[in-house]
């Protein structure tokens, strides 16, 4: 992280067009200084954007997985009517927002859920 020698913020890289192509400079966004041959100074990697396919991908327990040990909760399962339930939660969606609370049936290891 470098400095400008003028006003002391953060210098960020800048791309410019140069008559050679383009080239990366630290610029000030508060002044007018800009450091010339940014990019010797940048490792190889610095500058690549990463880009990543997000998958929307919820964790439930498979229903061959043993979940004896789960704590229950008295609901009546949609599917056969059942009173009795294990539970858990997930956080299915952002961190801010309430997590998902899953459900399985007892006795027919019907998997359902309920959002809070």
């Amino acid at each position: 992280m470098e400095f400008c020698p003028e006003c002391g913020s953060v210098l960020r890289p800048k791309k410019t067009e140069t008559s050679n192509g383009a080239s990366i400079v630290l610029a000030c966004s508060k002044c007018t200084y800009m450091k010339q041959d940014a990019a010797k100074n940048v490792s190889a990697d610095a500058g690549k954007i990463i880009t990543r396919n997000r998958q929307e991908a919820v964790t439930v327990i498979p229903k061959n997985q043993d979940v004896k040990t789960m704590p229950t909760i008295k609901m009546e399962c949609p599917k056969c009517g059942n009173r009795l339930c294990y539970v858990w939660q997930v956080q299915t969606r952002g961190g801010d927002e309430a997590s998902t609370q899953f459900f399985r049936c007892t006795k027919c290891n019907h998997t359902f859920r309920e959002y809070s």
